[in-house]
């Protein structure tokens, strides 16, 4: 079984603001409420009006919501919840199974065909789980969400990066980047060799994670540093990336 990853000591509604934000700023998710969004973040503040800005993320909302209802918790935004999303942690096993299939089931039947939701409905015998990247690797190309294409998957799939160095803009990190790999069963998505990516950490005059140095374990999201790993964080997010590629490249 694999361990719980450490909790953030961070309100749930700034962790889910951290991975929020910048898909928000690209105009990909959530409502047109950029300005205020940025606010809250330069801030650090959480309150009602925060919640409601971030309910307005119907890709997110409805994991969080099943999510917490499997466990018991009452606040789909509390922080376990957020980070057993984007991250991982021992509630996505509670998440999974029955609630789970017919979940998506009710959420996606009217926008894939049939063969492409029985794909999806398939995966979940065999272990899927309602995390962020499952949802980037099963969903968004069945569902024409966003643009087709490798880029696309791996701006949006949460990704973990060690930095490398830092300026006030940007981070340098090391991350391994998702890649086609051909081979004589067909192609195959995986993860590539680690190689340097420059991140954005400046936001109209705020810089993000202001006390990052090298040796830190950030995730990223679209570009974007969303947060500070712990090693427990970091190592469970990479399981949880693995897994649900090898489930991906089942039905490529």
């Amino acid at each position: 079984m694999l361990p719980e990853a450490a909790a953030a000591p961070v309100d749930g509604r700034l962790l889910m603001l951290g991975f929020a934000l910048m898909p928000n700023r690209l105009g990909y998710c959530g409502g047109p409420d950029q300005r205020e969004l940025r606010d809250y973040y330069v801030a650090g503040r959480a309150d009602a009006g925060l919640t409601r800005l971030l309910q307005r993320f119907e890709g997110a909302m409805p994991y969080l919501r099943l999510i917490a209802a499997a466990n018991g918790i009452a606040d789909p935004l509390d922080r376990r919840v957020v980070e057993a999303y984007w991250l991982g942690n021992g509630l996505l096993g509670g998440a999974g199974g029955r609630s789970f299939h017919d979940a998506l089931r009710e959420r996606f039947r009217g926008r894939m065909g049939p063969r492409a939701l029985a794909y999806l409905l398939g995966k979940v015998p065999d272990g899927a789980l309602p995390h962020h990247n499952f949802h980037v690797f099963e969903t968004y190309l069945r569902t024409d969400t966003l643009p087709a294409g490798l880029d696309t998957l791996d701006q949006c799939r949460i990704s973990w990066g060690t930095v490398v160095s830092t300026t006030p803009h940007q981070a340098v990190v090391l991350t391994r980047p998702l890649v086609w790999n051909t081979t004589g069963t067909g192609d195959r998505l995986s993860l590539g060799s680690p190689a340097p990516r420059t991140l954005v950490r400046h936001l109209e005059g705020h810089t993000a994670l202001p006390d990052l140095a090298p040796g830190d374990v950030v995730a990223i999201h679209w570009g974007w540093a969303a947060a500070r790993l712990t090693p427990q964080q970091a190592r469970t997010l990479e399981w949880q990336t693995r897994h649900h590629l090898a489930l991906a490249n089942q039905t490529l």
